[in-house]
Parts: C-alpha cells; structure tokens; sequence
C-alpha cells in the first residue's frame, strides 16, 4: 500500500514526453535534504503512453508512489503546433475531445494498476501564434483551445483524491515563457525546459512529495516587531508603528491578510517576541489596522526569553513537535539561535524588504495537504476553546470533576464518504498517541473498507465547543480473534478518557461480532511513548514480541465499559 514507509523512501516514477535529463538528479537532492531516500523510475525518452498501457511495463513493476506525467504542448499539438487555425471549429472540439478522453484513460489505467498519487501536468499556452494580435479574435484560437483543456482537466480531477493537476502553464508565467525554452537544447536534444528552471520544477514536486511522506508542519511561529507591523512597539508606541493603508504600513498589513488566509486553511499561528507584554498586547488589541488578533493565536510568547526557549515552550503546550515548525523573524540573530537550537524547525530566511514578506511566505511548501477538512477549517479555534478548558481544569478541585464537568460527548462513525478524508488525515499526521503510526491515505482507507475491517472515528464535543473527528480506530475483524491495526487520538484530547471510550466501543463490536479475543499492536517510535502502556493500563495482556512490535490480547469474556462521564453516540 503507499504509505509513509519508516526510513522515509520514496519511489518516484517520471513519465514525460520529452528528454527529462536533470529532473532525477535536482530532485533527489531535494529529496535527501528533508530526509527522504528517494527511487526513480524515469521512462524511456517519450515512452509515456506505452508504459502506462502496458500492464507488465516496468512502470508497474516499480509501483511508484509519486507518478509524475509530463507532457508537454507540442506534444500534444503535435503536426497542429504551427497549422492550427487551419483546422475548422469542428475539428477544434473534436481534438479537445480526444485529448481529454485520452488523458482521462491515462489517469484511469494508473489508478487501477497501482496506488500511487498522480501529478499531472497541465499544458503550456503557446504565446505565440502566426495570427498575432488577431488570435483572440478567432471563434476557436490555439490559446482558447489549450486554455479550454486545461480547464476541462482541472474541473474532471477536482474529485478525484488520487489525481492532481499541477498548473505547469502558471510555472511557465512565473518563470518567464520567453525563457522556458532554450532553444538550442531543443533542438540538439529534444529538451523543453532549460535546465537553470529544473530545481524551481523539482520545489514545486516537493509541494506534493511532503505531505504523502507525512512531512507537512502545522504551525507558522511569528514576530511582531518589523515582522507582523513595522517599528517597535516597545520605542514608536500604538500609533507610531507601521501598519495600515499607507505607503510604508500596506506590506505589513498585506502579509497579516496573507497569514490569516493560512489560519483559515487549518494552519496554526503562535507568536514569539521579545517585547514588553503590555506594549504588544496593547497593538495586537487596540490597532485599528491589526487583521490577526489575540484569538487567532493559539500560543503567545511575548517575553525578554530567547526565541529558542520560547520555541520550546510553545510546543510543549500545543502539544507538538518543533518539527511541526515554521519560524519567521526579521532578525537574523534570532533565526540562527533557533537554527542552532533547533535545526529541525524550518527557519524562514525573511527579506530585509517588508515589501517581500508575502513572497516569501507564499513560497514555503510546508503547510500542504491533500485535503481540506472541516477541523481543519475550525483549528485555530479549537485551540482556543483548548486554552478555556485548561482555565476551566485549574478552577477544578480535581481532575474527576474536571472531567464530568466537560460534559463531554463521543460520537463514533463508521466510514463513510464525510470522515474518510479526516480519517486518512490523522493515521498521516499523529504522532504522539499513535499505537502503530501506520500512515495511509484515502485510497488505502477505502481498501481497508472493501475487506473485513472496521474503521470508526470519533468525534468530541463538550459544553466549550466542538473538537471534531479527533480519533481513528482500524481493526481487522476475523471469526474468533480481532486485530487492532490502528488506534490513535490526536493530542488535543488526550488525558479525557476519549482513548477508553474508543477502546471500548472496539471491544464491544468485537463482542457482538462473536470473537472471543482482541489483540492490539504497539510500535514503538521517538514520538509515541505516550501510549506505551496504553493496553496494560486497560487489562490486555502481552501475548509476545516480534520485529520490534508489542502483541498485547484481551479476552472479551471480561467486561469492559463506557466512561460513565462520557455521553456515547453510535452512528452507522
């Protein structure tokens, strides 16, 4: 199945039109510089269509896990590149017709012969045409043509969890068409892109690489002074800093815009400064032009602490690793400090210019994933109602009070098409109270679903708000004996007796099922000693060891029951 493996390869399959030479290379040292082992699997010059519809090709054979198509526009114009205007309209949508139905059996002929996520490059629109200035003037033009199958192959895939279209027209702008071509190589070699681009190409591969090897970061650590306003607050006071419809205040206020568009995507903001509390809070508060205020953060560290300690402390209360990091900071000092300290946080090297911050910000790939859930969406203030619920524990005279006073209800859910992303989701990202750390995406949930497997989320609200789907259960359901695959929670709930109510649930299906015994396997990692001794605690027993696994069973003829504080609701 594809799946994050432990020591972090990769086999990325290249399928392209033309002479890739470059692209395998770029790419791997990319690859080694997130820790990823790569495999290529790059197909022989323009031998795309035969791989993909050969099933005994070595493409299969090599099951990648990345497939990337790349073909190119003169390819797929081919003799019509220089004459299409001489085509009538007819014939026009009839080639867009072939052409999407042809890509369309590509796509189709992967997803069923292996499972790999698919990159699809979408085509370059020709900036030149014999027509001139009269091209946009023709009821079907060559730029229409392609514009319009680019845009049929965006809207086909938009469904589709395994294919991505990747808007290589929009990198050819970014680039310059003008000089995406050398026109040399070209034509002593057949290359189509000139070799100075192929490591923006291979950034731009990263994009996708990161989050099917689950390497994807969860929150975006910030300044305040000369990062989120100009000046120091601290010194220039509320109204002199730099923020707002101004010359000098508009970068500031544009990048604050930007990172609220991150925060709304699921993307955690914390705030990390050296500055009078007061002071900053005042601005963050006060400033009529502040876009990100005090409850879009779900940490704040605003001390005379160093940064690295403060980067520390933040995730030990959010409860994630710093590699889970992205850290902007104007001040170079202070990126080296949590550089040295931390190397495993990525350190954004922030220009000296405010007028750049967004460029810059817009350019990291860290923060992406395959899909875009409803906790993702609500994140930043599920984290909020988090810190109201420590307030709520501290009040508390003990934590059995605490507990009942939540007012907590579970609800658990088979698979179905609403949880399966957020499912998929979290086996990708949870580290800490994870039994297996087992990562699978869609495709392998919904094989999982086809076989005799159980596979449930739970979802937690209490009387503070909703946490969403924050608990993943898979287990394999056999006549006598159960295997638990995987069982994990996410951090946010940990320590509310949720991981009992969804080991409870488990055990009770098992029971009804008629099997006699559950087993559950521990994996332990660097990340995941939290759940260590999650099975003794509840009464399995250590059934055996072997290849650094733990086998732990449970005999269903002893009973096993629901917090009685947790209201539980059981939906197909």
């Amino acid at each position: 199945m594809a799946m994050a493996n432990k020591n972090k390869l990769v086999k990325i399959a290249l399928l392209s039109s033309f002479t890739t030479k470059g692209i395998g290379e770029a790419l791997s040292v990319k690859c080694h510089e997130i820790g990823l082992t790569p495999k290529f699997y790059i197909a022989d010059y323009n031998q795309y269509a035969q791989e993909i519809l050969n099933d005994k090709s070595g493409f299969y054979k090599f099951n990648p896990d990345l497939a990337v198509i790349f073909i190119d526009s003169r390819t797929v114009l081919g003799d019509y590149y220089f004459s299409f205007n001489k085509l009538s309209d007819k014939q026009k949508k009839k080639w867009m017709r072939e052409k999407l139905i042809e890509i369309q059996l590509f796509t189709k002929k992967i997803e069923d012969g292996c499972s790999c996520k698919i990159i699809f490059h979408n085509f370059e629109v020709p900036d030149i045409s014999a027509l001139g200035i009269i091209e946009n003037k023709q009821t079907l033009g060559i730029v229409e043509c392609i514009e319009t199958l680019n845009s049929k192959i965006r809207d086909f895939y938009k469904s589709d969890s395994r294919v991505f279209v990747f808007d290589y027209n929009c990198f050819c702008s970014k680039v310059g068409k003008q000089n995406i071509l050398d026109n040399k190589m070209y034509y002593l070699a057949d290359i189509r892109l000139d070799f100075k681009f192929i490591p923006n190409l291979c950034d731009e591969y990263l994009a996708y690489i990161k989050p099917l090897m689950s390497l994807t970061r969860k929150c975006l650590v910030l300044d305040l002074d000369n990062t989120l306003w100009g000046g120091i607050v601290g010194e220039d006071g509320l109204n002199g800093i730099k923020l707002g419809p101004t010359r000098e205040g508009r970068p500031y206020w544009e990048f604050q815009k930007y990172i609220l568009s991150l925060s709304d995507r699921g993307v955690l903001l914390a705030i990390n400064s050296k500055n009078n509390k007061e002071d900053a809070l005042q601005a963050i508060r006060e400033h009529p032009y502040m876009v990100l205020r005090e409850d879009n953060f779900a940490a704040m560290r605003i001390n005379w602490n160093d940064k690295a300690t403060n980067i520390k402390e933040i995730a030990d209360e959010l409860d994630i690793g710093v590699d889970s990091f992205v850290f902007v900071d104007d001040d170079k000092l202070n990126r080296g400090l949590v550089k040295d300290k931390y190397p495993e946080v990525q350190v954004l090297d922030l220009p000296e210019d405010p007028a750049l911050y967004i460029k810059a910000i817009s350019e990291v790939n860290d923060f992406n994933t395959f899909q875009l859930t409803d906790e993702d969406k609500q994140k930043g203030k599920m984290y909020v109602d988090q810190r109201k619920r420590k307030e709520f524990k501290g009040a508390s005279s003990d934590i059995t009070d605490y507990l009942k006073g939540l007012g907590m209800v579970v609800r658990f859910s088979k698979l179905n098409s609403f949880n399966l992303p957020r499912i998929s989701q979290l086996t990708q990202k949870t580290n800490q109270f994870n039994m297996t750390t087992r990562r699978y995406l869609e495709e392998d949930i919904e094989n999982f679903g086809k076989d005799n497997f159980l596979i449930v989320s739970a979802g937690v609200e209490d009387k503070f708000g909703d946490n969403g789907i924050v608990g993943v259960a898979i287990a394999e359901a056999g006549e006598e004996k159960w295997r638990i695959d995987s069982f994990l929670l996410s951090c946010r709930v940990i320590g509310r007796k949720v991981e009992e109510a969804l080991l409870a649930y488990i055990l009770d299906e098992a029971r009804q099922a008629g099997a006699a015994l559950v087993t559950g396997e521990f994996i332990p990692t660097k990340k995941n000693s939290l759940a260590k001794d999650f099975y003794k605690k509840n009464n399995f027993k250590l059934a055996g060891k072997k290849t650094g696994m733990e086998i732990w069973e449970y005999n269903l003829k002893n009973a096993y029951g629901y917090p009685e504080f947790i209201k539980v609701i059981r939906e197909e």
